[in-house]
């Protein structure tokens, strides 16, 4: 029996799950964005927390995004191979926004000023074609770092991700000048190819990691002041957990550790048998976040961006649009109605909070429509200011002609669109097809928006998972801990690839355990291989996945036919280009030290429905009478049919009018369309 804890720190509010081995607690608590760890503990607090027995918590936040976002990480330094100080400001020859007469490419972290280049040259292949000079070497960084006082210096060398030897030895250098200097090596971060990317990423790990690495030691205090001796773990944005002692060597893996932990929660929540296809919904107070999910395991990729910056890590596939609760209403230029993507926070948040709010928002439009009930208690325990919303509402509303209601339905209905566009952008455009998928829907608003968002697409199964305002908070407390692995080595598929294919395998495998090892994970641990793959010639690779009992039997025709089949299956060609060259560009590893029993979210039950209250919701032009109905006394012999609201501590759903209402074995909510 362990005790563990699951913190998310969100934008509007921080959320906190616990498992002392036989019960789950939760709490909600509003965030503190100057001090996210004040809102960690006021949620141990307020969940009545014993540190001192607990085993491990797992957290995540949005330290390191907020660093870039906000452009309030380290100062920091740039090193590079001579010829190369230029590559952050080149970048690549693609525009991202195409038909923009002022674009400007996004900028840098480190200024050109703060960029030294060093005499060296190593080829692709990893061989030396000029040594590092260390005796002139220490000297030009003596004389850098004198001259620009950096927190941080980032080292990015030709072709290190073949060869890191000069990239360690101007670490040492660098550490004999000043051993209180962070310093991060690209081949640290990522042993993989693409110098851009490869600066980019590098250059953003380093700085962010002063920002993290202040922000763990002050929680790893004041847990320790708590007498807390158990693990401190931090999410990923691969959807696992790594021990603190990890982060500190790459803080840039924490990036989307938010939305990444609503995602597993979801899974280990609702994913079974009968349904392993989801697409994930998490509305919370700033943006919407979607994801697919094919038989139980979420869309990888491994470059994202952040801010228009390359990042090249693994990371759960998650699109995200500016459309949550706090996403601010406002006419633009040419007079017409938008919501977000500037959002309220947390401070001062939406007007019907009552902390000084003075713009209307998605949430205030919630409540002025009926979707949200004036006198419900959100979190639990916050009252909703109903009167100023609705009079900025309609103040806003004058401007089109229309009612405070109106404009907060057509509000919700623009929200509707851009979260649809996200689904489709992660289903229909890749080729899937989302009526074969069910709507998981969670966040403090994602469950207002479900049923809504189903009929425009087609989707005939709604699910609601109990208390879904925390379950990114229980993704963190049944999440993995996990280790992503890669390795660039381009590899021409002949009769030398197989073995070459084992060889770095076992490799890869022996580097993953000891790091996992290292960092004091035991236990029993799963892997997962898989090759990027190309036709020779071409820019861009796809995945191939390996099973391990594949390895021993693995052949040269075997992996061509396995990349054929691939990439017939995503771009319908490609089985009949047998005989062109095909080449290995790069090989990666997940491993995994699993969870194997783990707790499901259930709620208390109340036959009683003496907190039953007949509301009103403004839908489709007209007002339309419903019931409003406590969660707890939805049972599995409850059958509703029809327009409905129903309440939980952390979050409301409106259900819409041809949809029934159940409830499965986990206590989750199905909705299902009639058809």
């Amino acid at each position: 029996m362990t005790m563990r804890i699951g913190v998310e720190v969100g934008g509007t509010f921080t959320d906190l799950v616990q498992y002392d081995g036989a019960e789950v607690t939760i709490s909600k608590v509003p965030s503190v964005p100057s001090s996210p760890d004040e809102g960690v503990f006021a949620a141990l607090v307020a969940a009545g927390s014993d540190l001192a027995a607990l085993d491990e918590l797992t957290h995540g936040s949005t330290v390191a995004v907020n660093a870039i976002l906000e452009r309030k990480g380290a100062r920091l330094g740039f090193i590079t191979t001579k010829g190369f100080r230029d590559i952050l400001l080149l970048q690549r020859h693609d525009r991202l926004r195409m038909f923009d007469l002022f674009y400007r490419k996004p900028e840098p972290v480190v200024s050109r000023l703060d960029a030294i280049e060093v005499d060296e040259r190593i080829f692709a292949d990893g061989a030396v074609e000029r040594a590092l000079d260390l005796v002139a070497t220490r000297e030009a960084l003596m004389a850098f770092l004198a001259a620009r006082k950096l927190d941080a210096v980032a080292i990015c060398l030709l072709n290190a991700y073949a060869n890191p030897v000069h990239e360690r030895a101007v670490r040492d250098l660098l550490h004999a000048i000043d051993p209180e200097l962070f310093v991060t090596c690209s081949s640290e971060v990522g042993r993989e190819f693409r110098e851009y990317e490869r600066a980019s990423t590098t250059t953003l790990a380093a700085y962010v990691q002063p920002t993290v690495n202040r922000y763990l030691g002050r929680l790893e205090n004041r847990l320790e002041e708590a007498d807390f001796r158990g693990r401190l773990s931090i999410m990923q944005s691969n959807g696992g957990c790594l021990p603190v002692e990890g982060i500190r060597q790459n803080a840039l893996v924490t990036l989307f550790s938010g939305p990444s932990a609503g995602v597993v929660g979801a899974i280990r929540q609702v994913a079974s048998d009968e349904t392993r296809n989801l697409i994930t919904l998490d509305v919370g107070g700033t943006s919407a976040d979607v994801c697919l999910v094919t038989d139980a395991q979420p869309e990888m990729i491994n470059e994202t961006s952040i801010d228009g910056l390359p990042v090249h890590v693994p990371v759960i596939d998650i699109v995200s649009v500016g459309a949550g609760g706090g996403s601010i209403l406002w006419a633009d230029e040419g007079g017409m109605l938008r919501v977000g993507p500037d959002s309220a926070g947390a401070a001062p948040g939406p007007i019907c909070y009552g902390r000084g709010g003075e713009r209307p928002t998605l949430t205030d439009a919630q409540l002025v429509r009926g979707a949200l009930p004036g006198d419900a208690l959100l979190a639990g325990s916050m009252k909703l200011a109903y009167e100023p919303a609705q009079r900025r509402l309609a103040e806003l509303a004058a401007r089109f002609d229309m009612t405070a209601e109106a404009l907060s339905d057509s509000a919700v209905r623009i929200a509707n669109a851009n979260m649809i566009a996200a689904i489709k952008a992660i289903s229909t455009e890749r080729g899937k097809d989302p009526r074969d998928y069910a709507l998981v829907a969670f966040g403090g608003a994602g469950p207002l928006h479900a049923t809504e968002l189903a009929d425009e697409l087609g989707i005939t199964t709604v699910v609601i998972p109990p208390f879904p305002g925390v379950l990114s908070a229980y993704g963190l407390l049944v999440s993995d801990h996990h280790v992503s692995d890669s390795r660039t080595r381009l590899t021409p598929v002949d009769a030398a690839a197989a073995d070459i294919v084992r060889a770095i395998h076992a490799e890869l495998a022996v580097q993953a355990g000891g790091r996992l090892r290292a960092l004091g994970i035991e236990g029993d641990i799963e892997t997962s291989f898989a090759l990027d793959m190309r036709f020779s010639g071409q820019a861009f690779e796809i995945r191939v996945p390996l099973e391990a009992g594949d390895l021993a039997r693995l052949t040269a025709q075997s992996i061509r036919l396995r990349f054929h089949e691939k990439h017939h299956q995503l771009y319908q060609h490609g089985l009949e280009d047998k005989g062109k060259p095909v080449e290995i560009v790069a090989f990666r590893m997940e491993t995994w030290r699993r969870q194997r029993e783990f707790p499901h979210l259930k709620l208390p039950r109340s036959d009683s429905t003496s907190n039953s209250r007949q509301g009103r919701v403004f839908q489709d032009g007209r007002w339309n009478d419903c019931p409003i109905l406590p969660r707890e006394s939805i049972t599995r012999e409850t059958s509703l049919h029809g327009i409905c609201i129903i309440e939980d501590r952390t979050s409301t759903a409106l259900i819409g009018a041809d949809w029934t209402v159940g409830v499965d074995q986990r206590d989750n909510i199905v909705l299902r369309k009639v058809r």
